[in-house]
Formats: C-alpha cells, sequence, structure tokens
C-alpha cells in the first residue's frame, strides 16, 4: 500500500535552496519515492493557517517512506532545510 509523505513549508530565506533541490530529489528516489506535489495550498473551507507550499511524495510504503526519513543521508539536508524554513512531515497511508 503506498504512503505518502506530506510537508508544510514556511520559507524564512531562500540561502539553503539551491542545494537541497540538487540531493533531495536523488535521496527521495533512492527510497523508491515520487514527488507528486509541491505548490501553495488553495482554502477551500474553513479557516486553517496554511503553510507557504505544501509537497507530497507517495512511497510504495510506509517502510520505504521511512527509510527514506532516517537515512543518514537525510540528516545534512534535515539541518539545511531548517537553517531557511519551518517544516512539518506527516506520513498518510494510503487506501
Amino acid at each position: 500500500m503506498s504512503s505518502y509523505a506530506i510537508g508544510s513549508l514556511v520559507v524564512h530565506n531562500t540561502d539553503w535552496q539551491k542545494e537541497y533541490s540538487e540531493k533531495m530529489p536523488v535521496l527521495i528516489r533512492q527510497h523508491g519515492g515520487t514527488l507528486r506535489a509541491r505548490a501553495s495550498v488553495q482554502l477551500l473551507e474553513g479557516t486553517a493557517h496554511l503553510p507557504g507550499t505544501t509537497v507530497i511524495i507517495e512511497f510504495p510504503s510506509a517502510a520505504q517512506a521511512r527509510a527514506w526519513y532516517d537515512d543518514p543521508a537525510h540528516v545534512p539536508l534535515k539541518q539545511l532545510r531548517n537553517s531557511g524554513a519551518s517544516f512539518d512531515l506527516v506520513l498518510l497511508d494510503g487506501v
């Protein structure tokens, strides 16, 4: 069953983005993941506080998503991202 890593991002500065955007897609692919969406969210109903950008990454399984997240190569990328953005990440199993 597919699992989806869904990240909400608020960018404070863009200094980190070039290096991050070069390295993160490679790491995602190494774990069988595919970027499905990266865009601003449009609020259709309610009063939710929305992030600047939301990303959705599909993985073949929750185990592969966790392997991507826990990969030692991910640690410096997390630190890089956190140097210029606030980020929340959830994992959601598909149906």
